[in-house]
């Protein structure tokens, strides 16, 4: 099958094509056919082997993502974490699919999904895909939108909050958006001008923009900062928070738990019931992962980057 290696760590460049051994599922398995996987920013922190969390915090991360990652490249070659496509086989102990099902699934620190072919465990974060979606459009659902679902679950959401989402129009900002109005909240977007309609359409109440108004002047104070970048300083983000709210960042969703298939169904419900969708920005090929790369890296994406299989 073809795969797209990452044996050492670098510029996009350091990503290449190649023929590998396509994998065969063991009896708690499923074989899946990749239709679609995305690249996001995280995807090329890993690849370049940057945390991006400011000086002082990646001089202590960097290590650390060599021990868990490997020393002098990914460990797990493949790269990729979110993709949506179709059961071709099962292991003999499998029940709660079968080959034809079309699925969306998270590889987590498996990795795996820049590639033809994976294999999952059958209770692995894997469920059914969104039958009004395109394997496109739900690719990105695994990663970027249960991010924004868990990031308002630890905030403790509640309806007739007031909520701001930095980054507002970027692949967890554009789910966060729409998930803060599905559950009640008064919502505040931060993007850059060229995307404010974007975020408008998306549902926000309100739209800043950051390269030309502070979120922090104005005497408003949210319940809850949704840091969808991880790039408010501490100082900006304390000015403007409720007396009893709570800051969010993607930065600190390393430490919670795994992703639950209960939780991915709770997203492919919202989507049949059309109050969330994907934001696609581009769509390359899997031959075009290096420009795909080299896109993301430049940080002006609007929602999602697709890959397709």
């Amino acid at each position: 099958m073809k795969a797209v290696i990452c044996d050492k760590y670098g510029p996009p460049e350091v990503l290449r094509l190649a023929e590998v051994p396509k994998p065969f599922p063991n009896d708690n398995e499923v074989l899946v056919k990749i239709r679609a996987t995305t690249v996001h920013i995280g995807d090329t922190k890993i690849r370049r082997l940057e945390p991006g969390m400011g000086p002082i915090r990646d001089f202590f991360f960097k290590p650390m993502m060599r021990i868990v990652l490997g020393f002098r490249g990914p460990r797990r070659s493949i790269l990729g974490m979110e993709l949506a496509g179709d059961i071709e086989a099962v292991g003999r102990n499998v029940t709660r699919f079968k080959p034809g099902d079309a699925v969306f699934a998270s590889t987590e620190s498996a990795f795996g999904a820049y590639a033809e072919y994976c294999c999952l465990n059958q209770d692995a974060a894997l469920v059914p895909k969104p039958v009004n979606m395109s394997y496109e459009q739900a690719a990105p659902l695994s990663n970027a939108g249960i991010t924004a679902l868990l990031l308002f679950r630890k905030g403790n959401l509640q309806p007739g909050q007031n909520v701001l989402i930095y980054g507002a129009s970027g692949s967890v900002g554009t789910y966060a958006v729409q998930m803060a109005k599905h559950f009640g909240a008064r919502v505040t977007g931060v993007c850059s001008a060229a995307n404010q309609e974007l975020v408008k359409s998306l549902g926000a109440d309100m739209v800043l923009d950051y390269t030309r108004e502070d979120f922090t002047h104005r005497s408003e104070t949210y319940d809850i900062i949704v840091d969808a970048v991880g790039k408010i300083p501490p100082a900006m983000r304390r000015k403007s928070l409720a007396k009893s709210g709570t800051y969010q960042s993607v930065f600190d969703m390393s430490g919670l738990s795994r992703i639950a298939q209960s939780d991915l169904l709770i997203l492919k419900e919202l989507c049949e019931a059309q109050k969330l969708k994907t934001v696609v920005d581009r769509t390359y090929r899997l031959e075009q992962i290096v420009e795909a790369h080299r896109y993301v890296e430049q940080g002006h994406k609007k929602g999602n980057v697709i890959v397709t299989v």
